[in-house]
Order: structure tokens, then sequence, then C-alpha cells
């Protein structure tokens, strides 16, 4: 996989929280919960991130849990069951993804396995980082995001 080595800033976030399978489910989720909350809320047009907070190599798939955020400013104030957050600052290996939700799994695999390989790989939290102008296509379901994994420096 081709992928650049940059430095990120940290970004302030609003988000829900999923917990169970990674998966189909994940995508459903987005779509049936975050999107019309994102919207409800005036926060559309905006940077979104989905962020894997559990290894679903190692945590029990019922116990996984995923957030589906999106930047705000530092006024913002998230009412419930919104959380506010943030992604740390950091130097991140980024990869660009062009697929299908059922495709995203594998490709964190092989961007995860060619960085540990190659020994770059770094503890932190990993990221999907989605456009501001993000669409996905309504026939195939394709879309395109960024891959990000923390490297040591």
């Amino acid at each position: 996989m081709k992928y650049e080595i940059k430095e990120l800033p940290e970004v302030r976030v609003a988000y829900l929280r999923y917990k169970g399978p990674f998966g189909a489910a994940i995508g459903e989720f987005w779509k049936e919960v975050f999107t019309p909350w994102q919207k409800a809320y005036g926060l559309m047009d905006k940077v979104t991130y989905g962020v894997a907070q559990d290894d679903p190599s190692t945590t029990p798939a019922s116990e996984c849990r995923y957030d589906a955020c999106v930047e705000v400013s530092a006024e913002y104030e998230a009412k419930p069951p919104a959380q506010i957050g943030s992604i740390p600052a950091g130097r991140y290996a980024v990869t660009q993804f062009t697929g299908t939700g059922d495709q995203v799994p594998a490709a964190w695999g092989e961007f995860f396995g060619q960085l540990h390989a190659e020994g770059k790989a770094d503890a932190g939290v990993c990221f999907e980082r989605y456009p501001a102008d993000y669409a996905m296509d309504p026939v195939t379901g394709v879309f395109t995001a960024e891959l990000c994994i923390p490297v040591k420096a």
C-alpha cells in the first residue's frame, strides 16, 4: 500500500459511540444514527472521523467500541447522547482508501500488517478521516476516506 507520513494537528470532535461487532453494522450506525444526528445539529459539511477504540482481534465483538466523530469548534457544546473528545496530534501514516464498507476491515488489516512489517507502527489512536464533501455512490456503495495509523518518530 502506498502511504504518506503526515504530522496531523489535534482535532476537537463531537461523537456518538457504537458498541458491537465491527463491519456492516458500523455503516448502518452512520446511516441510521450518526448522520441524522449530524443533520439535526447543523454539523454537515465538516470533516468526520471513524475511531475504533478496540482491537477486534483481541476484544470480544460485543464489546468493541467505535466512535463516529465530527470536527467542532472550541465553543461547541454537545448535548447528550453526544460527547466531546479529541483526536490527538501526531505523526501518522496516511493511505487513501476507495471501496465499500465491507472492504474497510481488509484494508485496515493490510495497512497494519505492512506498517508492522516495516517496524513503523506505533501505539495510539487509529482512525478513518472522511472529507467534508464526503459522498457515497448510491448504486455501488463506494466511498473514499483516509486511513491513519500512528507511526514512530
